[in-house]
């Protein structure tokens, strides 16, 4: 069987990029269809890889700055064929990847249905989209939505990363799906049974992470707090932030593993569909202060493996620090629970939903 992969734009790495590193270690001699490419952002291991980007690439700034050309990338994808020759596709869709054209079956590895369609308003100030450019675009997406709506009809088989994402498809789509969580690199971490004082967030520095939030509560309480991560809200946190806050910028491998191993605890203050860098904390045996929303609800246990606030509030983010402080934790307890979501999982069970789907045509 022959296997291409569908990617919605290679311009960034995060959650998304990690899926399709290990989707790739899966199927290494598949070639990746996506919309744009920048090479200089992406591992250095991606160029060995077959990788086909379209016109898009040429548009101006559109690596650094692909939010206004959103409904481009639907008629770019819209008129995308994949090759007869390919049996499957594999899509890890986080936009409009799942319109190409095929003839065959079609797995979609679903982290979203397309925020920028389907939650507008949010996706405009969440990725400070200006004024006039947000009425135009919100225009287009009566449009949008009623094309993206056809085209998931043609997929095969879904997959959701969360709950939340499987309840997402079943609204918007009216498809059911299939549950598997995204791969976390819990090998790489070891479990620390010690901790130093402060408290630590790894993050892209986007507003809606929400990490002013977590600012706000620890300038207050005169907690340590660590940011680890780099991205355009740095300034505004920067000038938040009171001398008990540091922001480290990017960080490499070492320290970042350094800062889990170390830290009291990882707070979590933003809405995501899962959340891999948690995860990563718990791989460390560190519990999590998280906002109970999204993927979190798949992924912090209240009371075990960290604490859940219900509100993204200054009051609720201080009361669930106050109740983290009455609790005890285990580290090994949350390491264990951490394994549950370990590469070796996320590729047996795509593995097996693949194969299922073969089976089923």
């Amino acid at each position: 069987m022959r296997v291409a992969l569908l990617h919605d734009w290679l311009n960034q790495l995060g959650g998304a990029e990690d899926v399709l590193e290990v989707l790739h270690d899966l199927y290494p001699s598949a070639p990746v269809f996506t919309s744009i490419y920048d090479r200089h952002k992406m591992p250095r291991t991606w160029q060995d890889w077959d990788i086909h980007s379209t016109w898009m690439d040429r548009l101006p700034a559109v690596h650094k700055w692909h939010q206004p050309y959103m409904p481009l990338f639907a008629m770019t994808w819209a008129g995308l064929r994949v090759p007869a020759e390919y049996d499957m596709v594999l899509s890890n869709k986080s936009a409009f990847c799942i319109g190409a054209k095929h003839s065959g079956q079609h797995v979609c590895y679903c982290l979203t249905p397309t925020r920028f369609t389907f939650d507008f308003d949010s996706y405009a100030a969440r990725e400070s989209i200006p004024g006039l450019a947000t009425v135009i675009l919100r225009a287009m997406n009566l449009f949008l939505r009623k094309w993206e709506i056809a085209v998931s009809r043609h997929v095969t088989r879904y997959i959701a990363i969360s709950t939340e994402v499987q309840q997402r498809i079943r609204r918007i789509y009216g498809r059911e799906s299939q549950i598997v969580y995204p791969p976390v690199q819990v090998d790489a971490f070891d479990v620390s049974h010690t901790s130093d004082n402060y408290y630590l967030i790894v993050s892209r520095l986007l507003p809606y992470k929400r990490i002013d939030l977590a600012i706000e509560v620890f300038n207050r309480l005169g907690l340590p707090l660590v940011i680890a991560g780099d991205g355009r809200d740095r300034a505004r946190l920067q000038q938040l932030a009171g001398s008990n806050v540091k922001l480290m910028g990017r960080v490499d491998d070492a320290t970042l593993r350094s800062l889990l191993e170390r830290c009291r605890a990882f707070i979590f203050p933003g809405l995501e569909d899962f959340g891999i860098a948690p995860m990563n904390a718990m791989a460390c045996g560190k519990p999590v202060i998280a906002f109970a929303g999204g993927g979190a609800l798949d992924t912090v246990i209240d009371g075990i493996t960290g604490v859940l606030f219900d509100r993204q509030s200054v009051p609720a983010l201080s009361e669930a620090l106050r109740r983290f402080t009455e609790l005890k934790f285990s580290p090994d307890i949350i390491r264990a629970h951490a394994e549950q979501f370990s590469v070796a999982r996320f590729r047996k069970e795509i593995l097996k939903v693949v194969g299922e789907t073969v089976t089923f045509k």
